[in-house]
């Protein structure tokens, strides 16, 4: 997976913007209710908990960018077990992300109608949709440096008005901070670590379009590391600064909505809404930027059509892949059919970072070197977090996961037959 024709232009803080991004959506706005009102005053300190073991997942993808600097993330890495495997892994997380951005952009639909109550109608819902999932895909388009940017500006105007936020609850609360209080019982903690994890996933954006990432072997693992950390960090202050402002009983819908209305005034609630906006749309468009590239990594493996793997010669972007992913997300969006697909999002993410965390030694052994005690701990660490998460979801997700594997194998064999008579036809 060479990539030829793709320029490298994603520096460290683009890609540290990748991941924030890939991590911060929607979540946040509506889970600090949720949580305070099932752990209290403890709840602040479940983010640095998960936020530690969402690094023992994330370690493993580091040494993996560091070895493996191309694009694909999880199809480079699942290669070394055989074509099908890497496709697999490439169709699991392609449809993961696509259920979660037509998602997204309904949540965006939702949260515009607020500020302007035209959109509320079904046909402003889907103009909403259509302008968002398009301007987001004409900007990869046009080149990934574009993106990068829109993404910065995206990420500043969703993370300043958090940390504000948080900082001016804490301050008003400065003196009433209660004490964290006994950590609830283990069986509390699993009946929210769904939740609570699906706050974290997204933070393998990075490591996706590696091929037009500068020095990817280090910039990668540092960029992906360091939001991990500070992601855990800002998602504390959140939830501390709104347990010392907020009752514990009320669990509004939007509760940092709440939360800024209760410190501003009606202006907070309104600046709140214009935040969720730029978090949304800055999650789907570096996941846009990330996802497109899985398509364009599996043409070059030769499990797709060449058509998805054309670079454009003015843009030096994969933009049929690109086109395409608009096209699926919006599609997804307006007609509704994302929601079967969201139900196994989560745990077909899962089943993608543990197949690439197991792909680690033969990663190593490519590169000459040995898989010593501590890889295979950092490996056990990582896929135990996987396992025992997967075994928190209803049988539902389990049964979502065999349908979207059992698709994949069709869609795999079909390829393959296609390249065959293809073969055969030039021969």
């Amino acid at each position: 997976m060479s990539g030829g024709g793709l320029r490298r232009e994603i520096g460290f803080a683009g890609s540290a913007f990748l991941s924030f991004n890939g991590i911060v959506g929607a979540g946040i706005f509506a889970l600090p209710a949720t949580l305070h009102l099932q752990f209290g005053a403890f709840s602040p300190w479940l983010f640095p908990l998960f936020g530690l073991l969402v690094l023992l997942i994330a370690l493993p993808f580091a040494r993996l960018a560091a070895l493996m600097p191309q694009s694909g993330g999880p199809v480079a890495y699942t290669a070394v077990f055989g074509p099908l495997a890497s496709f697999q892994a490439g169709w699991l997380y392609y449809v993961a992300r696509s259920a979660a951005l037509a998602a997204n952009a309904n949540v965006f639909a939702t949260y515009a109608a607020g500020l302007w109550p035209p959109l509320g109608t079904a046909g402003g819902r889907a103009a909403a949709i259509v302008a968002l999932v398009g301007s987001l895909t004409l900007v990869n388009v046009v080149g990934v440096r574009r993106a990068i940017r829109t993404l910065d500006a995206l990420t500043l105007l969703k993370a300043l008005p958090l940390v504000a936020l948080a900082i001016w609850g804490l301050i008003e609360a400065a003196g009433a901070l209660p004490p964290p209080g006994p950590p609830p019982p283990l069986s509390g903690i699993e009946s929210a670590a769904l939740v609570i994890l699906y706050a974290f996933i997204g933070f393998e954006n990075s490591v996706v379009p590696a091929g037009e990432t500068a020095d990817p072997r280090r910039t990668i693992p540092r960029a992906l590391i360091a939001t991990v950390a500070a992601t855990a960090a800002l998602y504390f202050l959140i939830q501390l600064a709104y347990v010392a402002v907020m009752p514990q009983g009320a669990a509004p819908a939007a509760p940092l909505a709440a939360f800024a209305e209760a410190l501003i005034g009606p202006a907070g609630a309104i600046l709140l809404t214009a935040t969720a906006l730029a978090s949304v749309a800055g999650n789907m468009s570096g996941a846009i930027t990330s996802t497109s590239r899985i398509t364009f990594a599996l043409t070059e493996q030769g499990s797709m059509p060449g058509w998805f793997g054309r670079i454009s010669p003015r843009f030096a972007t994969p933009a049929n892949s690109v086109m395409f992913m608009g096209l699926v997300i919006a599609a997804l969006a307006l007609s509704g059919s994302f929601v079967w697909l969201a139900v196994i999002s989560t745990l077909a993410r899962l089943a993608v970072y543990s197949s690439s965390i197991a792909a680690l030694p033969a990663a190593r052994r490519r590169e000459g070197l040995g898989t010593g005690a501590g890889t295979l701990l950092l490996m056990a660490g990582g896929l135990g977090v996987c396992l025992w998460a997967a075994l928190q979801s209803r049988w539902t997700s389990w049964l979502g996961l065999a349908v979207a594997v059992a698709a994949g194998f069709l869609l795999y064999a079909l390829a393959r037959r296609q390249a065959g008579e293809a073969e055969s036809s030039n021969s």
